[in-house]
């Protein structure tokens, strides 16, 4: 089995408010290989950012606060790095893609001096250098004209060119692992299938590990080779993504994987809707989280919350019900 280049075990995140602490993420655990593509998907609010923002120590802090948890990366631990050190890790090491790169990007400064600031630190290029590097960056993810788009300001590019700058900005130093946090959630479908194809290309291209942050399941099956769903903080199933599609087992899976638009046999467009509202964590769920929207909720739903275990080698699941006929239906 293929070492793992990054392992979260049991990684838990807070933020504290006026109104009390939120328990955003609570006791996550996966693993990363060397060139696998992970996709993380779940709704709004459900731990998928802060996931990843707390392994790479983004957290802003307060109100936000690890508090337990490893994220050993080649074996070592970034949680317990020193400043300097995990600032040797970002960028270089691990990148991160942010869904909006109009508020990523600083507006009042040139794609190329913004390009060539992590050249510089990270691996001490001249000037010219970091110049020339970013030009073969910008003409790597598509950008034509790139000496001549250097000089240009963030403003002066589209949706789509400015989310590839910050594609070849995360791809500067080469890192090990790139984690794109819903990459394509602003842009058209066009544009959209043309960053999954980009990203499916640099992956193959240099070998990196990627994590896709999104709640757009459609992007997942084109880019991703194993899938975690998360729910109030929680991963609830995980398996590779070829059989979380054929076969969903958590009524939230099996929500999510219904509600994607298809054809029944008259032609029309039948979607599925999940009743109810997203959990607020004020309070660590002592019970299962989805319990208060699930369709198939019994008794023991109510008394504990699930933990997430094999029910294949590589399908873990958190769900005390056998959803086995409902997802040979979808």
């Amino acid at each position: 089995m293929t070492e793992s280049l990054l392992n979260v075990q049991d990684l838990e995140t807070q933020f504290k408010t006026p109104e009390g602490i939120v328990h955003a993420v609570n006791g996550v655990s996966f693993k990363l290989a060397q060139g696998e593509t992970l996709g993380v998907v779940g709704e709004s609010g459900c731990g998928k950012s802060v996931t990843m923002l707390s392994c790479l120590r983004l957290i802003a802090s307060p109100p936000g606060k690890i508090v337990a948890g490893k994220a050993l990366f080649k074996g070592k631990d970034l949680l317990t790095m020193s400043t300097d050190e995990i600032r040797g890790v970002r960028g270089s090491k691990m990148s991160m893609v942010f869904q909006d790169p109009m508020t990523s990007l600083n507006p009042v400064m040139t794609i190329g001096k913004q390009m060539a600031e992590p050249l510089i630190l990270h691996l001490g290029m001249t000037q010219e250098q970091a110049r020339k590097r970013s030009i073969e960056l910008l003409g790597l993810v598509g950008i034509p004209n790139a000496g001549e788009r250097l000089r240009d300001y963030p403003h002066q590019y589209s949706g789509g060119m400015r989310q590839r700058v910050m594609i070849a900005m995360g791809l500067s130093c080469m890192p090990e692992i790139l984690i794109a946090d819903e990459p394509t959630t602003a842009l058209d479908v066009t544009i959209q299938a043309q960053i999954v194809d980009l990203v499916k290309r640099l992956r193959e291209e240099f070998g990196m590990a990627i994590i896709w942050i999104t709640h757009d399941l459609g992007v997942v099956a084109k880019i991703a080779h194993r899938v975690m769903v998360m729910y109030g903080g929680y991963i609830i199933e995980e398996a590779p993504v070829k059989e979380l599609y054929a076969h969903p087992t958590h009524p939230y899976t099996l929500g999510l994987i219904g509600s994607l638009p298809k054809l029944n046999e008259d032609g029309r467009t039948r979607l599925y809707s999940i009743d109810g509202m997203p959990p607020v964590l004020y309070k660590k769920p002592q019970v299962c989280p989805f319990a208060p929207r699930c369709r198939y909720v019994i008794e023991r739903c109510w008394q504990e919350n699930p933990p997430l275990q094999n029910i294949t080698p590589d399908h873990r699941v958190a769900c005390w019900v056998d959803t086995t006929s409902e997802s040979e239906r979808l």
